[in-house]
């Protein structure tokens, strides 16, 4: 089949490209701008992509579009007038991917990539070769995607719209048997109006979960206890930080993090109570499947863990004391606040130096204005530009930035008008603690570019005391 992929720039669907052309089609994709890494892998992977233009979908059997690309689109004008056939790409990924297998879907506002490849990395080592499609890079290379050798496929549910003619959530696409729901809380403001309109699509996708199904819910999460409120239609495993009648729990001691039916792991990369609960929802649906508690442990003590979740960037000695450069993908408030609050678990005696770009369509807005205030109360450090792009909402509506590190009552705080000025408050006053630090940096997007100008001042202040 002839297939062209609209839109085939993002890294979900240049990660569906490349899956359709190893299962034997002729796929071709375009873009606005191409660049690396996927620009660079659409090359490996030996699929011509080209700028945006209607001769590029004639004589297709199919056309993938974007959730980015909408009417005007000369493609689109052109796949429509044609009629030629077209879908989104949940919508694939069911067609060609997901159909008559057993899918699991990790859900949730915050979580679900580090916990889809986490379920996935459990299966493997077991011997379980199921599908994979998350939005991330595993922290050793692997990418976000395998084709399905069995009858399994793990998959990140992504709430967001599936294109310009389905405003549907993408999950809704994939018809799960088993469902991971990590969290609900009102997010993406830019599709959503409040809480309700964001919480709809997660109480439809628990209606598709059949009987012989599960559903492994965090009981943490208030949104996450309302959208089962009165549910009865398949079974549910609860998670929650202490274990109870009828509720699956952890605990640490040391480095040890033990898990309720799975036992004491050693060695894990995963920090804070957040990805202990993930890393105990993920258990729970292998030990459906059928893993044994030691294939578990085994798998969750060697996961590599996820690029740019708590991504450990650098470690230095800087005036005789250990100093932790850590990338996280964190942009949701209660996000922020429980990054901090891993890094506060894990180097509980260290300083921490936070730095933050409100990119996000939600972070630009002020409805999290007394939120993002509370976020950074457990910093020493907090540090935080101008919103990405102002254009993007009104004065009215946006984010006070000021505001915010005025209520806060930090050691030192610091705005910045663009992430390279930032970049300058951050290397004017940074101090090493007496302990040591740790530098979190938090941004869903590129943050102007500044992690390798902090790994090289960092670099260079360890050079400097030797």
């Amino acid at each position: 089949m002839k297939i062209h992929i609209t839109g085939v720039g993002g890294v979900a669907m240049g990660n569906l490209a490349a899956m359709l052309k190893y299962i034997g089609h002729d796929v071709t994709g375009s873009d606005r701008d191409l660049y690396p890494p996927m620009s660079e892998r659409l090359k490996e992977w030996k699929i011509e992509a080209h700028n945006f233009d209607s001769a590029n979908v004639k004589g297709m059997d199919l056309c993938i579009i974007g959730n980015v690309i909408s009417r005007g689109n000369p493609e689109v004008e052109e796949i429509l007038n044609g009629g030629i056939p077209y879908m989104s790409l949940p919508q694939a990924l069911y067609e060609f991917f997901l159909k008559g297998r057993r899918v699991i879907v990790a859900a949730g506002t915050h979580g679900k990539t580090t916990t889809t490849f986490l379920t996935h990395y459990i299966l493997s080592q077991a011997g379980i070769k199921a599908g994979l499609f998350a939005g991330g890079v595993r922290a050793d290379g692997h990418d976000g995607f395998a084709l399905p050798e069995s009858d399994i496929f793990v998959i990140e549910g992504d709430e967001y719209d599936s294109a310009f003619f389905d405003k549907g959530s993408k999950f809704l696409h994939y018809r799960p048997r088993y469902l991971i729901l990590g969290a609900v809380e009102f997010d993406h403001a830019d599709i959503f109006r409040n809480y309700e309109e964001y919480a709809l699509p997660f109480r439809r996708l628990l209606r598709m979960i059949p009987s012989n199904g599960l559903v492994v819910a965090n009981q943490m999460s208030d949104g996450v206890r309302d959208v089962l409120t009165d549910y009865r239609y398949s079974p549910i495993e609860w998670i929650a930080n202490q274990s109870k009648k009828g509720v699956f729990g952890f605990h640490r001691r040391a480095e040890t993090l033990s898990l309720d039916g799975i036992g004491d792991i050693r060695g894990n990369r995963l920090m804070g109570d957040y990805n202990a609960r993930n890393a105990l929802a993920a258990s729970r649906i292998a030990l459906a499947l059928g893993v044994s508690p030691k294939q578990i442990r085994d798998a969750v003590a060697s996961f590599p863990g996820v690029m740019r979740r708590q991504q450990i960037r650098l470690e230095a000695n800087i005036d005789g004391v250990p100093v932790t450069f850590i990338e996280d993908f964190a942009h949701h408030p209660t996000a922020v606040s429980e990054t901090i609050d891993a890094v506060r678990q894990t180097y509980p005696d260290r300083s921490v130096s936070v730095l933050f770009e409100p990119r996000s369509a939600t972070s630009h807005r002020n409805v999290f204005q007394k939120e993002y205030g509370a976020a950074f109360k457990r910093a020493d450090a907090v540090y935080i530009c101008e919103i990405h792009n102002k254009k993007k909402v009104g004065v009215k509506d946006r984010l006070d930035v000021k505001k915010i590190l005025a209520g806060l009552k930090v050691k030192t705080k610091e705005f910045g008008r663009d992430p390279d000025h930032l970049l300058t408050r951050f290397t004017s006053t940074f101090k090493v603690g007496k302990e040591g630090s740790v530098v979190l940096v938090l941004s869903n997007g590129a943050f102007g570019g500044i992690y390798q100008k902090i790994e090289t001042f960092l670099r260079d202040r360890s050079r400097r005391v030797r």
